[in-house]
């Protein structure tokens, strides 16, 4: 069994927020006739935390916890999740990691968190006017400093966190107040997602509004979606900010991820690898779907109290679901010189046509191929260093020469050749 990664939605769709371009707010649809409560029940939630644990191959097992807002659920049920991890470890080392709004977040938190290492994924998209300007409670009430408080609480009992930080249509254009917004409130460690919705004209038969690729209905992109070349330019400004003061002491996710690609390494961020169907989700019910993006009813593989969570991983239908990201690529993509970093990126954003007709180019295909043609000189600096064990870093001193030089980067690249390591 090859590993594999599950985002767990022990509350379902439920959430204190109420922000425009939330994704996730409208699944609640898919169980409101059911009956159910929003919180996954005791026998789930063991049976879950077992056969997660029993069905990883490695001896280090990473639970990841998000929403909705797992706050809502109490510490005690987290406290409960501990204790059933220990009893199920086997001599396994287990993490949690824990994505919030931090809205709620109080000293008892604070102190479970840190006693129990929790790494925390604060959701913050900036400054406070960009950050409310979607960012909203049930009442279209202002959060940022509801989150600045909570991230208060972390720092104050020394929570291990991280920034998770969406782009959308309005803080593309503050790349620079975004990156240092982040950097002094402390974040280390920072993740940029791209919003990308399509909105159909009417509600399918389950109620729901935001569509994935090959839907029938007609379509519009949202008003907040990021638009694709402002999302490279994003990219490259905080890039050329980062790549000038900040390697070694700032880490970018997508600025990592793409260094892996230079080196010739797997990715590991899943949007950019050749396949996906490793990262799946898990709802409040047991119910298995194929991707935290594709929870959807043609996309759920099935219950984990019915069937065990492996044979749901390694089913025929999750199989093809991971194998069609490359298998569906346009021919544009394929001979496309960035393919190598992209992929194609993330099929749920397949849904423009290319020039000669063919379904299935990246909506944010030119921002990536900007960005990707932008970072390629310092990329393959920073590879080379990495084959002669010297230290990434070194770049900064190489990047600040460059620019004092006024040398302009070549576009498109040169021909790659990914074998670098």
């Amino acid at each position: 069994m090859k590993p594999f990664h599950i985002m767990a939605k022990p509350h379902g769709a439920i959430c204190n927020l109420n922000c425009t371009y939330c994704y996730y707010l409208e699944k609640e649809n898919l169980y409101a006739s059911s009956g159910r409560e929003f919180r996954m029940a005791d026998d789930v939630l063991e049976t879950y935390i077992r056969q997660y644990i029993q069905s990883q191959p490695d001896n280090h097992v990473s639970f990841a916890w998000q929403g909705g807002e797992p706050t809502l659920l109490g510490i005690p049920f987290f406290e409960r999740v501990v204790a059933l991890q220990k009893q199920y470890a086997n001599g396994k080392t287990v993490d949690n990691a824990f994505q919030t709004n931090g809205t709620l977040l109080d000293d008892a938190w604070g102190e479970f968190l840190a006693r129990n290492k929790f790494l925390i994924g604060l959701s913050i998209d900036g400054p406070e006017d960009v950050h409310d300007a979607y960012r909203v409670d049930k009442g279209g009430k202002p959060t940022h400093a509801r989150v600045m408080r909570g991230l208060g609480i972390l720092k104050k009992h020394g929570v291990e966190f991280n920034t998770l930080t969406v782009i959308n249509r309005l803080n593309s254009y503050r790349a620079r107040d975004v990156y240092r917004f982040l950097k002094e409130i402390g974040s280390k460690y920072l993740q940029f997602i791209p919003i990308v919705e399509q909105l159909a004209k009417e509600p399918d038969p389950n109620g729901l509004v935001l569509l994935k690729p090959y839907s029938r209905q007609e379509s519009t992109v949202s008003d907040w979606s990021v638009e694709p070349l402002q999302f490279g330019k994003f990219l490259q400004q905080v890039f050329d900010d980062w790549v000038i003061q900040d390697v070694g002491r700032v880490y970018v996710q997508v600025f990592d991820v793409a260094l892996e690609s230079w080196y010739g390494v797997p990715q590991t961020l899943c949007v950019f690898s050749p396949k996906c169907g490793s990262a799946l989700a898990v709802e409040h019910n047991g119910d298995v779907y194929s991707c935290d993006h594709f929870v959807y009813p043609d996309n759920k593989l099935g219950n984990i109290m019915q069937k065990n969570l492996s044979s749901l991983v390694s089913s025929p239908q999750q199989t093809r679901f991971g194998n069609a990201k490359e298998f569906a690529l346009p021919s544009d993509c394929r001979q496309c010189d960035v393919r190598f970093a992209c992929n194609g990126e993330c099929p749920k954003h397949r849904f423009m046509t290319t020039a000669s007709g063919e379904y299935g180019l990246n909506y944010l295909c030119a921002g990536y191929k900007h960005f990707f043609h932008h970072i390629d000189p310092y990329m393959r600096f920073m590879a080379e260093e990495l084959k002669q064990n010297r230290a990434p870093a070194r770049v900064m001193e190489w990047a600040r020469a460059r620019r004092s030089a006024g040398v302009v980067n070549a576009s498109p690249l040169k021909k790659h050749g990914v074998a670098l390591a």
